[in-house]
């Protein structure tokens, strides 16, 4: 079993763990009314935009979500949330080194000990969820939970979900696909762009993601026979039908949408052992960015 496996199985565990350490972390993070931008790269983004979202759904105010590199400097926010699992990669380490002084940060990672430690003003610390692999799984999830649970928004169903997106046989006929398309809806946006992003990763498969509503606006012209499209949560109306139509597999999930992307990365590994691929080692990619003067 390759390390991204292992860790990937993991995820109702730790998502059970996370939903009981929101409390204790609390003071760390915002409350309600404040203006929060939430930051990361790479995996870390895509979680980023989902919380954001939620937390503006909730109504506990105004949230943003950036790619550390294109924070927007003359913008003030109450609190920074920055998402961070080796608590190393540059671009997290520079914004928080510009914020000091202006805003209040947060940093979730998995590994304090690291110059993290110093960048950011509160920690919470998720060393359950570390992982071994290059490719984000486990942490990125329980990251998520964790900010869920804190927004009053996680539910024991998503474990119980979890649990059965590792056991419920993935459609037939998916992992022979060439191309992958997922869509999402408000919160799920995030996570339809981090499902394109793993299958990228683990299996380097062609595949895009959208707002749902977005996919009749262009992108529903590529589908064809060896295409799968993918909801993570409620479609459109209609949208279904307009996708079979074309020939492409249409998938739509019937789980929490977070466990939901449990099966997509169980999709990536399938698809990358059926290519040749060890989807510990994906091509041109490390476990963080670091980058030199």
């Amino acid at each position: 079993m390759s390390h991204v496996e292992d860790e990937l199985n993991s995820q109702p565990e730790c998502w059970e763990r996370a939903a009981r350490e929101a409390g204790p972390y609390r003071a760390a993070l915002p409350v309600p009314g404040e203006r929060v931008a939430v930051v990361g790269c790479g995996t870390s983004y895509f979680m980023a935009q989902a919380v954001a979202a939620l937390r503006e759904d909730a109504g506990q105010g105004e949230t943003d979500a950036f790619a550390a590199s294109e924070f927007p400097r003359g913008r003030s926010y109450d609190q920074v949330i920055a998402l961070t699992r080796s608590g190393t990669t540059t671009e997290v380490l520079d914004l928080l080194a510009q914020l000091k002084g202006t805003a209040r940060t947060t940093a979730i990672t998995a590994d304090p000990e690291t110059p993290i430690r110093r960048a950011a003003d509160d920690l919470v610390v998720l060393d359950h969820a570390d992982e071994r692999s290059v490719v984000q799984t486990r942490f990125a999830t329980t990251a998520l939970t964790l900010l869920r649970a804190h927004l009053g928004l996680h539910t024991p169903a998503a474990v119980t979900d979890a649990r059965a997106a590792l056991t419920v046989p993935l459609p037939h006929g998916l992992v022979e696909r060439r191309e992958f398309t997922f869509l999402g809806r408000g919160w799920t946006v995030g996570l339809a762009n981090e499902a394109a992003l793993k299958m990228r990763e683990a299996s380097l498969s062609w595949t895009e993601a959208y707002p749902a509503m977005e996919y009749r606006h262009g992108p529903i012209s590529i589908s064809a026979q060896d295409t799968a499209t993918w909801t993570l949560g409620p479609a459109p109306e209609g949208l279904a039908e307009q996708v079979r139509a074309t020939g492409a597999l249409w998938i739509e999930g019937g789980l929490d949408p977070l466990a939901e992307l449990i099966r997509v990365q169980r999709l990536a590994v399938a698809v990358a052992a059926a290519r040749g691929l060890d989807p510990d080692r994906p091509r041109h990619l490390t476990r963080s960015v670091i980058l030199t003067p």
